[in-house]
């Protein structure tokens, strides 16, 4: 399957599992596809839901490999956006040197 046809076929499990976050008041964004890591955003009431990780893991990663199989992990980035911790850390790691 080439890349293309990987973004493609992860969109098509992302329309199917949308309308369930829809109707929870969030939502999902493709970011990337590479080396087999899917990297999303969820967005809306997502972002806040105490229970994001499990709606990833159970629900959007299950529905994504059921589509491509070949698909390791599915990472939110606004995980990673929520606070400056990659901001935090480079800075703490310049003082350490």
């Amino acid at each position: 399957m080439t890349p293309e046809e990987k973004y493609s076929e992860v969109q098509k499990a992302l329309a199917e599992i949308r309308p369930f976050l829809n109707s929870d008041g969030g939502d999902i964004e493709l970011i990337s596809v590479e080396d087999n890591i899917v990297k999303v955003r969820l967005t809306g009431a997502c972002t806040s839901c105490s229970v994001n990780q499990m709606t990833l893991k159970s629900g959007v990663e299950m529905t994504i490999k059921k589509y491509v199989p070949e698909i390791v992990s599915v990472i939110n980035v606004s995980d990673f956006e929520t606070s400056t911790e990659a901001d935090q850390l480079s800075s703490y790691e310049k003082e350490e040197k």
